[in-house]
């Protein structure tokens, strides 16, 4: 199914070639409703710091959320093969940088992903792949958690999944609380992980 938020918008400056993709009319709208907002705020938007951000925040916000036009489960599809290997896979401190859907502000950490294959392994870059899948939308901590083991458990069938993602969130750093150096981890596990012996090897090897 073809992106309908992607359309070339090509912007040299100084020799440098810059390549982004947005749909003009979705952008436009979502500028428009920010023109307000700088409005509802008591600034001018029509000042000259402001002129272009509207805009440049509509763009932001389309690749931060890009994460909707993607299919996760695809991604590990494109890239299974059979191999009989039944030992831990760990693919771990891929960077996340997601959206707090409660306050529209950012968290960023790391995760930590491992699973034991049965018959089917996948390319190691599609794990970090789905993982950014899931983290570019409007999320959680929690179920971006859930959501990248159940797609690999579904998709690649394995013996057993785990993932850990640690990570911090401004609308706690920034507002709120207020704590600066307060962190959150979360983790879930399927299978062989579920056992006591192979859980504590896995977060031994990610420490």
């Amino acid at each position: 199914m073809p992106n309908k938020r992607k359309m070339v918008d090509d912007d040299d400056v100084e020799g440098y070639a810059k390549i982004d993709r947005y749909h003009p009319v979705t952008v436009n709208r979502v500028a428009e409703k920010y023109r307000t907002i700088l409005k509802d705020l008591g600034e001018n938007p029509d000042r000259e710091g402001l002129l272009k951000t509207p805009e440049r925040v509509a763009k932001a916000l389309h690749f931060l959320t890009h994460g909707y036009d993607l299919d996760p489960a695809e991604i590990l599809r494109s890239a299974m093969f059979a191999e009989d290997y039944s030992q831990m896979v760990i693919v771990k401190d891929i960077e996340i940088y997601s959206m707090c859907e409660h306050h529209m502000l950012p968290f960023f950490g790391k995760a930590h992903v491992a699973y034991i294959p049965n018959g089917q392994i996948v390319g190691l870059s599609k794990i970090p792949r789905v993982v950014d899948a899931f983290a570019r939308r409007l999320q959680v901590q929690e179920r971006l958690t859930m959501e990248v083991r159940n797609c690999i458990e579904e998709t690649l069938k394995p013996l057993g999944v785990a993932v850990v993602i640690e990570a911090k969130h401004l609308c706690m750093v920034m507002r709120g609380i207020q704590k600066q150096n307060s962190t959150t981890t979360t983790s879930a596990f399927t299978g062989e992980f579920n056992v006591d012996k192979t859980r504590s090897e896995f977060l031994r090897l990610i420490q």
